[in-house]
């Protein structure tokens, strides 16, 4: 998480506090929209847990194929 309020911040130019509500409101956003398992690995990859990536990547695909 705080990769992501870092990067916010420097792109931004805002400040830190601004930054981490920011990124706090779009992973909100992220996980009421997701599927559950996608959803439920996201503060896994932010917390820099392993293999949470690929199982989002897979996830998303699978909601891309469905609408197709």
């Amino acid at each position: 998480m705080n990769e992501l309020v870092n990067q916010i911040a420097q792109k931004t130019g805002i400040g830190e506090d601004k930054a981490r509500q920011a990124a706090e409101t779009a992973i909100s956003f992220l996980k009421q929209r997701l599927p559950g398992p996608v959803s439920s690995h996201l503060d896994g990859l932010l917390q820099g847990g392993s293999g949470s990536g690929e199982n989002i990547k897979e996830g998303i695909g699978n909601i891309f194929n469905k609408a197709s």
